[in-house]
This record gives structure tokens, C-alpha cells and sequence, in this order.
């Protein structure tokens, strides 16, 4: 299917790896100059260097941290108009609700919240200039249902999808949409975080770890970067145009819920 993208522009956050990579790739094999960030410049140098080879398109790479003042202004300096915007930033450690105080709080919404949500301000005013957007929010299955190792990032995430909610109907008119796609476990590096927790405090091994989570999922199995990029670049394309402030699932139904 062509998504009809070809030539537009996006900037891509925590591109370099994983998920955000997946959709990096997916948009770049659609035909789209990217701006990819990633806080590791190594790691991002050499992500760039081979979507460049294999799909020929244009990629600007900012080494920086998006979630600081400092980190975004360099990201937005570079990456200027941009048809689509994929935000996506690493979630906050796991723990118990007694292991967290304000500051742990504040720094999973700068994160999680509150970046999403500057980017988005920034970048919407020429999306709506231009009378075409896509935004995609990289979210967690955790805002459908809670999982409560990972509170922080519940809190969070949730807070980002009422924003979302609201402004995504207050852009539409304009040929914007924005909406969140909500990963379940993917074989990602912070899939690979939360096996080891489990190793340590099970005193199992990494493979143990791994299929009794997987037992869990009805696929049975970790999903992977480039099925999930695929969904993102589905949401850019000018097919879902009538798709508006949803929350999708990629979760290999792990999420039980009717609706």
C-alpha cells in the first residue's frame, strides 16, 4: 500500500532504538526525511547512517535530551516544520507505590507528560498552517489498564492521554490528527530492563524471565519493533485521516478488555 507520505517530513523521538527506531524505519521506508533524536550519539549516528543506506531518504540526527528545555530547543532548531511528529521518551523505573516521592513524580510527567505535550505545542501551529498533521504519542498499555509495578508510569501516560483527548478534536478541523499507540512488551531494550527485575528478584534466568512473560500474552510471544512502526506509519499515511484522538492497542491481547 502507498501511504502517500513520500517526500513529508517527521521528527521522531528516542529514534535510535527499539520502538522508536521501528517507527523511524517504517516512515523512512515510506519515503520520509526524517529529524531522529536520541539522547546517545553513537547509537543514533549509526541508526541514521543505515536507514540512509537502505532507503535513500534524508536524516537529520540531534543527540540530545528531549525531555530538557535545553535538549528540546536544539531538537526543534533543527528539525523546524515538520508534517509528523512521533514522540517517545523511555518510562520510569518500576516499583512499589511507598518507593515513590515528588520528585520521582515530577520527573515521570517532565518525561512522560509534559514533553509530549511542549513538542506538540511547538510543532501543531504549522501542521495546522499547512492544513495536514500526524502526530503519534508512543504511550503504554498501561493507560487502559493499570499495571502496578510501574505506577509512575501510569500516572503519567494517562495524564498525556486526557491532553490528547481534548486537543485532538480541537485540531482535526485543520487536517490534524494525533493519536497514541499503546505498546504492550515489545523486544525492546526496556523489555529486556523488566526481565532482569524479575531474574533478580525471582533468582531465575534471563530466558525463564522471558517465556513466563511471554506464557502471559495471548500471542505468546514479544511483539517486535517493525510490526509496531508499521502501525505508526499506517496512522501517518494519508489512509487514517478520519482516525482521531484514539488509543491503540499493540499488545498481542495481553490487555483483557472488551472494548
Amino acid at each position: 500500500m502507498d501511504l502517500g507520505i513520500r517526500g513529508k517530513r517527521a521528527l521522531v523521538c528516542a529514534g535510535s532504538k527499539g520502538l522508536g527506531r521501528g517507527c523511524a524505519e517504517a516512515l523512512a521506508a515510506a519515503g520520509v526525511d526524517l529529524i531522529l533524536n536520541a539522547r546517545g550519539a553513537d547509537a543514533l549516528e549509526a541508526t541514521a547512517a543505515a536507514i540512509r543506506t537502505a532507503h535513500g531518504v534524508s536524516v537529520t540526527t540531534v543527540a540530545a535530551d528531549i525531555t530538557s528545555d535545553e535538549g528540546r530547543a536544539q531538537v526543534l532548531a533543527a528539525a523546524g516544520t515538520v508534517d509528523i511528529l512521533v514522540t517517545n521518551a523511555g518510562g520510569p523505573p518500576p516499583g512499589v507505590w511507598s518507593d515513590w516521592g515528588r520528585a520521582d513524580f515530577i520527573k515521570a510527567l517532565d518525561a512522560n507528560m509534559l514533553t509530549p505535550i511542549a513538542l506538540m505545542t511547538a510543532l501543531l501551529p504549522g501542521m495546522i498552517d499547512a492544513g495536514w498533521g500526524r502526530v503519534i504519542n508512543i504511550t503504554s498499555q498501561s493507560v487502559k489498564a493499570p499495571i502496578a509495578q510501574l505506577g509512575l508510569s501510569n500516572a503519567a501516560r494517562t495524564g498525556l492521554t486526557g491532553y490528547v483527548a481534548g486537543t485532538a478534536r480541537q485540531v482535526a478541523p485543520h487536517g490534524v490528527t494525533i493519536n497514541n499507540l499503546l505498546p504492550g512488551i515489545h523486544d525492546t531494550d526496556r523489555a529486556t530492563a523488566l526481565d532482569a527485575g524479575v531474574m533478580k528478584a525471582e533468582g531465575i534466568t534471563a530466558d525463564e524471565a522471558r517465556s513466563r512473560r511471554a506464557a502471559t500474552i495471548p500471542a505468546r510471544r514479544y511483539g517486535t519493533a517493525a510490526e509496531f512502526g508499521a502501525a505508526c506509519a499506517f496512522l501517518c499515511s494519508v489512509h487514517a485521516g478520519f482516525i482521531v484522538g484514539q488509543n491503540i492497542l499493540l499488545d498481542g491481547g495481553a490487555t483483557n478488555a472488551t472494548i
